[in-house]
């Protein structure tokens, strides 16, 4: 019996099952045919973070293989050669990979394009010619992107970044740096936000613009890796570029008014870690009732101490109710709302109360809870970073109140 009254449309439904077979065809024989290797950071990463030649081409093969099958640009518009699927079919996918493999089977990562790194609908505004060029590529999975927008002076206030890109010809010269940029250390391409007007932009009134730049371009610098958390590995990186040769072809959208553009990769992002943070919630808790039942202290399982079960069972509440916050969201988005502040509500709400979550399964295991082999301190590093990634809590309440105060009291 299902906890929600909700019941996916035919496709989507569909779409799970057909998920399903394919992560234990594609991703569960990999994380097992390649154990000593994926368990061993030293084989898994090389020296400055990266993920070794060996794991790259591996996850390579899982990208390519869910592009064949359909899940990879499954909500890429169709126009674009994707699925067309919106976003309610976005999110029960990332929910049910999340909740399936949790962070233990990380492959799965890759199945389906995330909307930095891959296909998306950021891409729609791509001149013909510009789609030409990358996008066989990339909705194959052999190619991958990054987003560039996030600079040293300006992460929560997007709209105050300094990277120029300055008029010359019927193009531009770029120059400036980013930071914080996913999948940099690996991309072969990158978006990149850049101030195109100063005036415009000095007034908050446009004047940012989105170019796409090869990584392979003269000028284009991967400045260095970011390590976080004392892990080995990273996907983080910081770019330099250097007075980079833009042609007109290179800009996505319209010249002056990226920060749309920039705003609508936010929002999908916004989307996919809500539904990251229900999955991954959903797959602690079933690991620490399991675990509950069966652990034993004063010759009692732990699962007669109110103090262990009460917190797991507020935290079960409070996925619950991120569960329904996204599915109406989505289902919002895909009507064609803006739905901003819903938004900004689930993402908010949901990466804080799968912090929460997974802190407390931790803490039913114990210092088991601690242990690599458990994974659910993979799990609460992932939730802990999106309670920042897409906009931070305190970035999103902002928003929220804001759109309140202007008058949109709808709840």
């Amino acid at each position: 019996m299902g906890a929600l009254a909700f019941e996916y449309p035919e496709e989507i439904t569909a779409t799970l099952g057909a998920l399903d077979g394919f992560i234990r065809a594609e991703i569960l024989t990999r994380h097992e045919k390649h154990a000593d290797l994926l368990a061993d950071s030293r084989r898994k990463y090389t020296p400055d973070g990266r993920f070794s030649p060996e794991v790259w081409e591996i996850i390579g093969e899982v990208r390519k293989a869910s592009a064949e099958a359909g899940f990879y640009a499954m909500s890429v518009p169709e126009h674009l050669g994707g699925g067309g699927m919106g976003l309610l079919a976005y999110f029960a996918a990332w929910e049910y990979i999340s909740r399936l493999c949790g962070p233990r089977h990380w492959l799965s990562y890759y199945i389906i394009s995330h909307w930095a790194k891959g296909p998306s609908p950021v891409l729609a505004e791509a001149s013909p010619r510009l789609r030409d060029e990358i996008l066989p590529g990339i909705m194959n999975g052999d190619k991958t992107m990054c987003f560039a927008l996030s600079e040293p002076e300006a992460g929560s206030d997007a709209a105050g970044i300094r990277t120029r890109a300055v008029q010359e010809g019927e193009g531009w010269r770029l120059t400036g740096g980013k930071i914080w940029i996913s999948n940099s250390v690996h991309a072969d391409y990158a978006i990149v936000f850049a101030v195109t007007d100063p005036d415009k932009a000095a007034a908050r009134k446009g004047g940012i613009s989105a170019f796409l730049i090869p990584t392979d371009a003269e000028g284009y610098t991967l400045e260095s890796t970011i390590k976080m958390w004392g892990q080995s590995g990273t996907v983080e990186g910081q770019l330099k570029f250097e007075n980079i040769r833009v042609e007109p072809h290179q800009l996505i959208g319209e010249l002056d008014n990226g920060f749309k553009l920039a705003m609508l990769g936010v929002g999908l992002g916004r989307m996919y870690n809500s539904a990251r943070a229900v999955g991954y919630s959903r797959w602690a808790l079933n690991e620490a009732f399991e675990h509950i039942k069966l652990r034993k202290t004063f010759g009692k399982p732990i699962s007669t101490n109110q103090g262990v079960t009460f917190p797991l069972a507020e935290s079960a509440m409070q996925i619950h109710a991120a569960h329904l916050m996204a599915i109406n969201v989505a289902q919002l988005l895909d009507r064609g709302q803006a739905a901003s502040k819903e938004l900004a509500m689930t993402k908010c709400f949901a990466a804080d109360a799968a912090k929460q979550c997974v802190d407390r399964c931790i803490q039913a295991f114990g210092a088991m809870g601690f242990t690599n082999e458990m994974f659910l301190t993979d799990a609460y590093i992932a939730m802990r970073k999106i309670t920042i990634a897409d906009g931070s809590a305190e970035i999103l309440r902002r928003l929220i109140s804001k759109r309140m105060l202007d008058g949109d009291m709808a709840l």
